[in-house]
């Protein structure tokens, strides 16, 4: 007989196989998160303040025109109170990018930790 017995060979193939698949964890495709249940309602903030950039790249904090320091000193203002109000950030469609950027850079720096972007939902079909 001229040919090589394969018989222990794949038996020994088999045998690591079932090793291999044996010692490989689970693969879990699930992520746990603690959601809310039933009717609970968003935190709403009493306390506000609306930082505004319009077309013309001019600044409002409340609806009062303010210049770039004053909006630095303004936020660390809001950091003093016993209650931080929330932040609301509405740049104009036609705000330049540089200065919204730069709006942003002044409120990250602030420490200012209630911020939310409004006025988006305009935006939400882009095109029309």
């Amino acid at each position: 007989m001229g040919a090589m017995n394969t018989t222990p060979l794949i038996d020994v193939m088999l045998v690591l196989l079932i090793m291999f698949i044996i010692t490989i964890p689970v693969a879990t495709h699930s992520v746990d998160l603690n959601l809310p249940r039933g009717d609970v309602v968003a935190p709403m903030f009493e306390d506000k303040n609306k930082m505004v950039i319009d077309g013309q790249d001019r600044l409002y904090w409340n609806g009062q025109p303010v210049t770039e320091a004053e909006t630095s000193s303004l936020l660390k203002d809001t950091l003093l109170l016993d209650v931080e109000p929330e932040l609301q950030f509405e740049p104009d469609a036609m705000a330049s990018y540089q200065v919204s950027a730069r709006m942003l850079s002044t409120i990250k720096a602030s420490g200012v930790t209630k911020f939310g972007f409004v006025g988006t939902e305009r935006y939400r079909e882009f095109g029309k």
